[in-house]
């Protein structure tokens, strides 16, 4: 049963990596070469799409659906959809550079949170691990570093919200016993929701141009279809992946696709490469190496700790980040992201 489920881990990390870069190449070409440049508007519809689907998948008994307490899921969805916003507006308030810097500091914020008030544990070679990773990334990815105030206090907000969203999506599926597609179907309503109401404001404020007056062609909207239906693959994965591990894997995870996009970008898109990029995606890409080798022997040492009699078990053990198939019972938290 464990072979099994460390097959579904690598299988849900895979899916996450495939549908990420994939979304990210097509959105490029959308917003860059097609013009189209109404990302919290787009996402909104991603979010509208992937409820349709599920509900459809529900319909014909794909999955059961599971009821979840009302306010919960109307909060999770709320905070979920308002972080995407604010990584919009962060970006749009800031340098490239700096956005950058706000989506590596999540890790070190969701490390943070999960310390204190889950009273997580995590070893220093995990934390020498995610500190290359992060050193590899920002060497790669972060120019121009341009403060502002606004554009400040909007990136703190985007680091709150992002972190405790993430966060909340692995506690709510281990603490209410629900599959990623059940809170992901039973939420998708309430991020779109929001997403929808504010997200024609947003980008008018961020491009001084409306989505509604936008001309609309044929290779617009096919793009846009396609974007639409690889986001559904993106929504589940993002699901599944911080529910099969943890929020630190997942925004691990998600540098590994910052290091895919600029390496595809480069080779398909013919974007501009330096030896900086190089040297920092190396950097980053043996961070990784570290942060699973470490993670899956710590992994194994709690599987070994968990097997031995009650007398024979140390005093003190390890957190792994790369989660086991038997929840930690201390896992609690009040707060928890979304990809696309």
């Amino acid at each position: 049963m464990a072979a099994g489920f460390q097959i579904g881990v690598i299988g849900s990390l895979a899916l996450s990596v495939a549908s990420s870069v994939s979304i990210v190449l097509c959105n490029k070409a959308l917003i860059s070469t097609l013009g189209f440049p109404f990302a919290t508007t787009l996402t909104s519809w991603h979010l509208m799409v992937t409820f349709c689907t599920l509900h459809v998948a529900q319909r014909l008994r794909f999955f059961e659906p599971k009821a979840i307490d009302g306010q919960t899921v109307i909060l999770f969805g709320l905070l979920n959809g308002t972080s995407i916003g604010l990584l919009n507006l962060s970006l749009g308030f800031n340098s490239i550079g700096f956005y950058q810097m706000t989506k590596l500091a999540i890790i070190p914020f969701t490390v943070l949170l999960e310390t204190i008030f889950l009273k997580k544990r995590f070893s220093e070679s995990i934390k020498l691990s995610l500190l290359v990773l992060l050193l590899g990334v920002g060497i790669a990815s972060v120019t121009d570093l341009k403060l502002n105030l606004l554009g400040s206090i909007l990136s703190g907000l985007a680091i709150a919200t992002t972190c405790v969203g993430q966060i909340l999506t692995n506690t709510i599926q281990k603490r209410l016993k629900v599959s990623s597609t059940q809170l992901l179907y039973q939420s998708a309503p309430y991020q779109a929701a929001i997403l929808f109401a504010s997200g024609p404001f947003v980008d008018q404020l961020l491009t001084n141009r409306s989505v509604f007056a936008h001309k609309y062609s044929a290779t617009v909207l096919g793009f846009i279809v396609l974007s639409c239906l690889i986001a559904v693959s993106v929504n589940f994965s993002t699901f599944l992946v911080i529910g099969t591990t943890s929020p630190v894997t997942y925004q691990v995870l998600g540098h590994l696709k910052t290091c895919l996009v600029l390496s595809f970008g480069y080779t398909l898109l013919h974007d501009p490469f330096t030896l900086r990029n190089i040297l920092g995606i190396l950097i980053a890409i043996f961070g990784m190496a570290l942060y699973s080798y470490f993670s899956v022997r710590e992994g194994k040492k709690k599987s070994a700790n968990d097997a031995l009699p009650v007398s024979q078990m140390p005093d003190k053990e390890v957190e792994p980040l790369l989660a086991t198939k038997d929840s930690n019972d201390t896992e609690k938290a009040n707060g928890l992201s979304h990809d696309c």
